[in-house]
C-alpha cells in the first residue's frame, strides 16, 4: 500500500518544495457588500421601511440585525445609532414626529404579533404599546403593513383587518377605516388619508373622517409599495414595486393626476440603460421607502430582491439620497446576510456572485447587479419561501468558455438550485431546476456533501446512500443552458464515513472528503478528520494522502483552491486555516490584518460560507460570510511571499 501511495502522489511532494512558503505569506483583509466594514459603522440588514425627519434623519426598521438595534438611525450618509435590540421589530411599517418613532412590533410571547412600539426619538426607550390587529399569532408574516403620523393622530394599517386604524400618538383609538388590503400609508396637505393595495394595484384616499374619495387606478402590473406626500410640490410619490420599478409623481387636486416618474422606467431590469439586473443611482429595485427634508433632499430606499424565509434575509438595505436637482448626493449599503461571496472563474476572481447578487471592487465594493427577475421569473426559488433551507444566498459558481452556472443554496441546505445565464438576460440568473428534483432525477436529499466544480460537474452525497454521486455536464444548449449526463455512483471510503463534505478540483483531479459526526441527526456538522485523494478519477477511490486532522475547535465549511485547503470554524473564531493539500500541513491561519476598517466577525455560521479561488497571477482569494456585519469578508494571499 505504501509503494502505491508513493507512485500516486510522487509528483505531488515533488511540487511541495516549490509552492511551500519559503517566508511569511502575505494577505490582506478587505470587505464587501456594505459601505462600512466595522461594527459600529456597519450599514444595518435589509431595512424594509423608512421614516425621513424633516432635519435629514433617517430612521429605517429591521426584522432582525445580529449585532445592533431593528431600527437603524443615519444622518448625512453615516451610522448615527439604532433604537431596540436587534429582533425587536417586524420592519414592515415605520413613522416618527417630533419626539417619536413608531415602528411594528415582531411577534412576541408576551403580546404576539399586531402590535405597534412607540420611542423616545431622544432616549431610545419604548414607552408605549398600542394594538392595532386582532391577528396577534403571526410569526413571519406581516400584520402592520403601513404607519403614518399627521399632527396628534397616528394612522396603521391592519392588513388581516382589512382596515386602517386611527389612535392618537399616545395610543387613544379614535375609528377604524374599511379598506382592503392596505399597505403604505400617507397624509396630505388637506388631512387626507392615502392608502396603497399593493395587490389591486391602487391608491385610495379617504376624507379626514375616513370617507371614500378618489383612487388612483395604476397600471395593471403595478404594485404600489411605497408613498409619501411633498407638501412643497402638492405630489404623492407612489413607489412601484411592479415591472415599471419606479416612483410616480400624482399631482393632488380635484382628482390625482400622473405628472411624471423619478427613476429609470423597469429600474434594474431596463436594457436601454444598462444592461439587465444592473444596478445603478436611479435604476431601482423594489421600492420600500421615500422621504424628503426640509432642504428637499429626496431619500429612496429600496430592497434588491432575494428570499423571504424569515423577512430578514431578503436581498438587503440600498438607500440613496440625491439633493432637491435630483443629482446624487450618496448611497448607504447593506446587501448581504447570512450569505456567502464565490469570486467568478470567468473574471479571474474579480466579481463575487451570492446567490441573488454580484459585487465588485475593495473597501465595501460596487454593487454590480441583482440577477433576480421577479417579473419574468416569479416562481425563482430565491423569492418564493420553499419552507426548507431558509433563503438561497450561499453561492457556488462555475464559467465554463462564454456560459456561468450558478447554484444557490441555504444555510445548511440540503436542496440546490441551479441557474444559468445568456447574453439577452445580461446579469439575471435564469433557473433551470434543482437537486434533488426533476432536472436531476432524483428526490433523496443532499445531506452529505455538494461541489459544483469549475469544469462545470455536480458531486453530491444523496442521503442514506453512502456514495457520491457524480453529475458529469455534457454541454449547454443554444440558450446556455446546462446539460448534465447521469449519475455515476461512488462508495464512499469507510474511513471518512459519515460523509459530510465534498470538494473536487477537477485541475488537477483532486477529491477532497470531510467526515462529519457518527450518530448525529445533524448533517451540517463537521468532524475533524479530512482525507485527500489524488488522482480521484483516475481511479484512486481509496487511497487517502494526506489525511488532514483538525485540531481547531467546531470546523464547519471548508473550500479548496490551487495547492490549498481553507477551513472556517463555528462559534470560536474567525480565523480562516490554510492547509496544505500536499503535505496536510497548516501553512497559514489568515486573521484580521485591517482592524481600524474591517470587523470580520464571529465565525463561520454556515456550511458553505466560505469560499477560495487561485487568481492567475498566484493569488488566492478567500471570502467569509461576515452575518455579524451584515458583509462579506475578502482575504487576498499570496502564500509565494
Amino acid at each position: 500500500m505504501k509503494r502505491i501511495r508513493a507512485l500516486l502522489t510522487a509528483a505531488w511532494l515533488g511540487a511541495a518544495a516549490a509552492i511551500a512558503p519559503q517566508c511569511q505569506a502575505q494577505y490582506t483583509t478587505d470587505w464587501l457588500a456594505n459601505t462600512f466594514g466595522t461594527d459600529a459603522a456597519h450599514v444595518g440588514n435589509t431595512a424594509r421601511s423608512m421614516w425621513v425627519a424633516p432635519e435629514g434623519t433617517i430612521y429605517t426598521s429591521t426584522m432582525w440585525d445580529e449585532d445592533e438595534g431593528g431600527v437603524a438611525i443615519y444622518r448625512s450618509g453615516q451610522n448615527a445609532g439604532s433604537i431596540g435590540i436587534h429582533n425587536e421589530f417586524q420592519g414592515s411599517a415605520i413613522t416618527g414626529n417630533a419626539t417619536a418613532i413608531f415602528a411594528a412590533l415582531q411577534y412576541n410571547a408576551a403580546y404576539g404579533s399586531g402590535m405597534v412600539g412607540r420611542y423616545d426619538r431622544t432616549t431610545g426607550e419604548r414607552d408605549l404599546l398600542i394594538p392595532v390587529s386582532a391577528d396577534t399569532s403571526e410569526t413571519r408574516a406581516d400584520v402592520v403593513t403601513g404607519l403614518a403620523t399627521s399632527g396628534s393622530l397616528l394612522y396603521a394599517s391592519d392588513f388581516p383587518g382589512n382596515r386602517v386604524r386611527v389612535f392618537t400618538t399616545d395610543g387613544v383609538w379614535q375609528r377604524d377605516i374599511s379598506v382592503s388590503g392596505p399597505g403604505a400609508l400617507a397624509i396630505d396637505g388637506a388631512g387626507h388619508l392615502w392608502v396603497a393595495q399593493k395587490e389591486q394595484g391602487a391608491v385610495a384616499e379617504f376624507s379626514p373622517a375616513g370617507v371614500p374619495l378618489n383612487t388612483i387606478a395604476m397600471p395593471a402590473a403595478s404594485r404600489p409599495s411605497a408613498l409619501y406626500y411633498d407638501s412643497p410640490t402638492r405630489q404623492l410619490m407612489v413607489g412601484d414595486e411592479g415591472p415599471d420599478m419606479n416612483i410616480k409623481r400624482y399631482l393632488i387636486t380635484h382628482a390625482p393626476i400622473l405628472v411624471g416618474t423619478f427613476g429609470v422606467t423597469g429600474g434594474y431590469l431596463d436594457t436601454a440603460s444598462g444592461i439587465k439586473g444592473q444596478i445603478g443611482d436611479k435604476r431601482f429595485t423594489r421600492v420600500v421607502g421615500i422621504g424628503k427634508d426640509s432642504a428637499g433632499n429626496l431619500y429612496v430606499l429600496d430592497n434588491p430582491w432575494g428570499g423571504t424565509w424569515d423577512l430578514g434575509r431578503d436581498g438587503g438595505t440600498d438607500i440613496h439620497a440625491f439633493d432637491s436637482s435630483a443629482n446624487p448626493l450618496w448611497n448607504l449599503q447593506s446587501l448581504n446576510f447570512e450569505g456567502n461571496g464565490a469570486p467568478d472563474p470567468g473574471t479571474d476572481g474579480a466579481y463575487f456572485y451570492s446567490g441573488s447578487n454580484i459585487y465588485t471592487g475593495t473597501a465595501g465594493g460596487t454593487f454590480v447587479a441583482n440577477t433576480i427577475d421577479p417579473i419574468a421569473y416569479p416562481s425563482d426559488p430565491r423569492i418564493v419561501n420553499d419552507g426548507g433551507d431558509r433563503d438561497e444566498h450561499f453561492a457556488q459558481v462555475a464559467s465554463i468558455g462564454a456560459n456561468r452556472i450558478l447554484v444557490a443554496a441555504g444555510q445548511n441546505p440540503a436542496h440546490f438550485y441551479f441557474f444559468h445565464f445568456n447574453a439577452a438576460n445580461g446579469y439575471i440568473a435564469i433557473p433551470d431546476g434543482s437537486l434533488p428534483g426533476a432536472l436531476f432525477g432524483t428526490t433523496a436529499l443532499v445531506t452529505s456533501g455538494f461541489c459544483l466544480d469549475s469544469s462545470g460537474d455536480v458531486w453530491a452525497g444523496p442521503e442514506g446512500t453512502n456514495e457520491i454521486w457524480h453529475y458529469p455536464l455534457t454541454g449547454f444548449d443554444a440558450a446556455g443552458e446546462p446539460i448534465w449526463g447521469q449519475a455515476i455512483a461512488t462508495a464512499v471510503p469507510a474511513t471518512v464515513q459519515p460523509l459530510t463534505r465534498i470538494v473536487y478540483l477537477p485541475e488537477n483531479d483532486t477529491m477532497i472528503l470531510a467526515q462529519g459526526v457518527a450518530g448525529s441527526a445533524d448533517w451540517s456538522q463537521m468532524g475533524t478528520r479530512i482525507e485527500v485523494y489524488h488522482g480521484w478519477r483516475a481511479g484512486n477511490t481509496t487511497l487517502p494522502y494526506p489525511v488532514i486532522n483538525i485540531t481547531g475547535a467546531n470546523p464547519k465549511s471548508i473550500a479548496a483552491a490551487g495547492n490549498y485547503l481553507f477551513v472556517g470554524y463555528f462559534h470560536t473564531v474567525p480565523n480562516i486555516d490554510a492547509f496544505n493539500l500536499v503535505t496536510g500541513s497548516l501553512d497559514a491561519t489568515l486573521i484580521n490584518t485591517n482592524t481600524s476598517r474591517v470587523s470580520v466577525g464571529n465565525d463561520v455560521d454556515s456550511m458553505y460560507g466560505l469560499r477560495a479561488y487561485r487568481r492567475t497571477t498566484g493569488e488566492y482569494v478567500v471570502t467569509k460570510d461576515n452575518y455579524n456585519d451584515s458583509s462579506l469578508i475578502v482575504y487576498r494571499w499570496n502564500p509565494g511571499l
